[in-house]
């Protein structure tokens, strides 16, 4: 069982950045998945989340209209896209999977570095 961010990178201000949460071992589908991000020194923060049906989403106010969560079934992966990048976006990124109901499972990722910066 494993799950895995990728995608980041060094991007200029207002560039995009796709990030990627695959997972390997169990079905995302029956997850919901949270972004999350951390800056040393600092807590970590939620950026945003899709419910397990895919029904709801939701960001954080300082990325509403900036990033958008998706899911990709087939490839049982999880993808956040980043656009309008700002410098203040620098941050390891995590997802989390979290199953909602009995059984009750919670996965972390291993962290991917965007800084945004020119």
């Amino acid at each position: 069982v494993q799950l895995q961010a990728s995608g980041g990178g060094l991007v200029q201000p207002g560039g995009s950045l796709r990030l990627s949460c695959a997972a390997s071992g169990f079905n995302l589908d029956h997850y919901a998945i949270g972004w999350f991000r951390q800056v040393p020194g600092k807590e970590r923060e939620g950026v945003g989340c899709i419910s397990n049906s895919d029904s709801n989403t939701y960001y954080a106010d300082s990325v509403k209209g900036r990033f958008t969560i998706s899911r990709d079934h087939g490839r049982n992966t999880v993808y956040l896209q980043m656009s309008g990048l700002k410098p203040e976006d620098t941050a390891t990124y995590y997802c989390n999977a979290d199953r909602p109901i009995s059984p009750r499972y919670n996965y972390w990722g291993q962290g991917t570095l965007v800084t945004v910066s020119s």
